[in-house]
């Protein structure tokens, strides 16, 4: 009875650890106008001294000296106004401590988990989400780890009671993690022995993806003997109702990629796509994606400027590729508006690089009414008293979700005042 007893308390201490004491805020009860802004739209331009009015988690107007009655009045004079920012490929909320594996539920067991979803695993409590959304991202895409077909992402909320609060209405993701080998060894037999297992992984992944077809085909002429959850869970890819994301890199896994899935007609989205500004024929010919994760990272390849990770996001745009910035990990996730601000700084625009991060991430995921600020779009607002790019002098003041404001205390500012008093 006594290790029983031992076991249920310590897990117990270990939930109240990972379960932050911020209160997820109300539904917005009134309208809010925030005036005389510098509202960076991501939409139409950047606006100066314009005033943005919401109700009922809705933009209802955009302009100058809008009427007040009514509403709860925000001074922004001298502040900056945007989006909220979109996490994509992001494990927060399924990591709490890194090297904990009972906290870590990002990826499972199998090469062929498609029916599986990451947000089942999804924690609304996570000790880590509110020092995330002060940096003022307030949507993630919580994507599933792992090999092969590893399962569905979903886009979730980052003030929320429960999962389902947390929930935005996306199409099905279905990620595909590519095959790849880290590094080729320098010993020839190695080296073969690395080549022959990665070609075997991408005969096996072949497969999958026809056993796929074939389960589509019987089911869709009524001859299923009998239900598969795995191909049950992806008749919407096969369908055209869903997005593939793929993780792969270089060129040639990007190109053996595209030739592997094409008889299927899917929806691509690349993640990673550190060479696909090279591929931009073959990518804008299908109609392809990328969401770019490597922004604050080496060079692929020793041979490559030191620079190159921080100039693709400017290549991609040159290329035409349609294109948004994800921050692959959970809590360094808070980076992504500085990894934008570094793609703006080696080339790429500035209203842009906001894009990245914003209106380009949602279209990306298919949402249509987030990542700008417009009338009738949701009220995920981030005010700030600094470029929100810039580590140096970004300042958020009030960050708001569906018209609610989110409270942005967290445990890093709750030590810090701690230890002032020291």
């Amino acid at each position: 009875m006594k290790p029983t007893l031992f076991a249920l308390s310590l897990g117990l201490v270990s939930s109240t650890l990972m379960a932050h004491d911020m209160v997820p805020a109300s539904v917005q009860s009134q309208p809010i106008l925030i005036h005389n802004a510098r509202v960076h739209t991501a939409i139409d331009g950047v606006l100066d001294g314009t005033d943005v009015l919401f109700d009922q988690g809705k933009i209802v107007a955009i302009g100058q000296q809008l009427p007040q009655e009514g509403a709860k009045v925000i001074d922004a004079t001298g502040q900056e106004l945007y989006p909220g920012l979109i996490a994509l490929d992001s494990s927060i909320g399924l990591v709490e401590v890194e090297m904990m594996r009972a906290s870590n539920d990002s990826f499972e067991v199998g090469d062929s988990n498609p029916q599986l979803l990451a947000v089942s695993a999804f924690n609304p409590d996570s000790e880590l989400i509110p020092t995330i959304r002060v940096n003022g991202i307030t949507h993630a895409q919580v994507v599933p780890q792992g090999k092969a077909l590893a399962g569905q992402s979903s886009l979730v909320s980052l003030d929320s009671w429960t999962i389902e609060d947390a929930l935005v209405a996306t199409a099905p993701q279905f990620h595909l993690y590519w095959p790849t080998i880290g590094y080729l060894s320098k010993d020839e037999e190695v080296a073969a022995k690395q080549l022959k297992e990665r070609d075997a992984q991408i005969t096996e992944l072949s497969q999958q993806l026809e056993a796929g077809y074939r389960y589509f085909l019987a089911e869709k002429a009524g001859t299923v003997a009998k239900i598969d959850n795995r191909w049950q869970a992806a008749l919407p890819l096969y369908q055209g109702k869903a997005s593939l994301f793929i993780h792969a890199n270089r060129s040639q896994e990007i190109e053996r990629a595209i030739a592997m899935t094409r008889p299927y007609g899917f929806k691509l989205v690349f993640v990673g796509g550190y060479d696909a500004w090279r591929l931009a024929d073959q990518l804008n010919e299908i109609g392809a994606s990328v969401i770019y994760n490597r922004t604050l990272s080496l060079p692929l390849r020793k041979d490559e400027p030191v620079e190159m990770s921080f100039k693709i996001p400017a290549l991609l745009d040159q290329a035409g590729i349609p294109f948004a910035l994800g921050f692959s990990g959970d809590w360094n996730t808070r980076n992504l508006p500085f990894a934008a601000g570094q793609a703006a700084a080696y080339g790429l625009n500035k209203e842009e690089a906001l894009k990245s991060i914003t209106l380009n991430a949602t279209k990306i995921l298919g949402v249509d009414d987030m990542g700008a600020i417009a009338v009738g779009y949701r009220a995920n607002l981030v005010l700030s008293k600094g470029d929100i790019l810039d580590p140096a002098s970004s300042k958020i003041e009030a960050v708001f979700i569906d018209g609610r404001q989110i409270d942005l205390n967290n445990r890093q500012q709750q030590l810090y005042q701690k230890y002032l008093k020291r």
